[in-house]
């Protein structure tokens, strides 16, 4: 199976250092002419992990989308979930036929407020089974270290998704399996918004005691949205407690690698969104997957008091110091 990544962000570098580490040869869209010099000369990405080494030979980088994607039979999009229209827009409608697509991407597509599997089956009549996705607890920053860290693979072709997790496999990256290909995006989703909460109690001066009491409850409001959207794989077959569900939200809540704890560490603090995003100058998903999943949860009524509130915080204008106020009144 020949593999192809799109993207080139921190995230992107580091599933390209696993694979190119497991011994597999990649093919990688680039956009900037500029760093694919710089990868080809000093074998790092001069923007993002820049302590993580390549064997340049089995890299074959190209700043053309079509011809990385022509190459391969299995597609890694690594792109953030608010460009993914502007990036795959150009593209023609049957440009993925017959590939293997593999999100890695951690939120939802705002434009139309759709999970990446969607818009492909819209746009370019990518079935489910032909989609997988590859989450988890596993910071870039680590990857580049290479410190222990867990990948859980989703798919409804359980030997496929199988097959391309083996790929993935190295001394410091363990993969597991999972059939819920809907529930695990969305609680990455998820997990970002709560994520972005737990910085902006950090901000206000919450302290360890407050915020494992948060976590425990965001958790709970996960499960309860996880039963309510359609599932692919039997709801009472599966583990919450699994990596890929509480592990990812406890590591993004509690790490300081996490883009979105740091975005409402700043909030907590007094900037303002827009300020603190400037500041931050990375993609955070949980502004943007935060308003998704307040809108998506219309129709649905589950009962997610916390992601309500960071919604109002974020767009609304619901000052932290009132809506972290009102989560304490219901914590239990």
């Amino acid at each position: 199976m020949q593999f192809g990544i799109l993207g080139s962000g921190s995230w992107a570098t580091a599933l390209a250092k696993i694979l190119s580490d497991s011994g597999q040869k990649i093919f990688w869209y680039v956009r900037n002419d500029e760093t694919i010099t710089h990868l080809k000369q000093r074998r790092h990405n001069p923007h993002y992990l820049s302590n993580a080494f390549f064997d340049v030979s089995r890299l074959q980088l190209s700043s053309n989308i079509n011809y990385v994607i022509d190459a391969c039979d299995a597609l890694v999009i690594v792109i953030p979930s608010a460009y993914v229209h502007q990036s795959l827009g150009i593209l023609n409608k049957d440009v993925f036929n017959s590939k293997k697509i593999i999100s890695a991407i951690k939120g939802i597509l705002p434009q139309k407020n759709q999970l990446l599997n969607e818009y492909l089956l819209d746009n370019f009549n990518v079935d489910l089974k032909n989609y997988f996705t590859v989450l988890g607890p596993c910071h870039a920053e680590e990857v580049a270290a290479e410190k222990l860290s867990y990948l859980t693979f989703s798919g409804l072709d359980i030997a496929t998704t199988e097959k391309i997790a083996s790929a993935f496999n190295t001394e410091f990256i363990k993969t597991v399996i999972n059939p819920d290909i809907l529930g695990v995006q969305y609680a990455a989703i998820l997990k970002n918004i709560y994520a972005l909460g737990a910085g902006i109690a950090h901000g206000l001066d919450y302290g360890d005691n407050f915020l494992s009491v948060y976590i425990a409850n965001a958790g709970n409001e996960m499960v309860r949205f996880l039963r309510e959207v359609k599932h692919e794989a039997s709801t009472s077959e599966l583990n919450y407690a699994a990596s890929v569900y509480l592990g990812d939200l406890l590591v993004t809540c509690y790490s300081l690698y996490s883009r979105n704890r740091m975005l409402g560490n700043m909030i907590g603090k007094g900037y303002s969104v827009k300020a603190a995003q400037l500041e931050l100058g990375m993609v955070a998903e949980g502004y943007n997957a935060s308003k998704c999943i307040h809108i998506t949860n219309e129709p649905l009524q589950v009962n997610i008091p916390i992601a309500k509130t960071i919604y109002k915080i974020l767009w609304e204008q619901l000052p932290p110091a009132d809506g972290f106020a009102a989560i304490e009144n219901i914590l239990v």
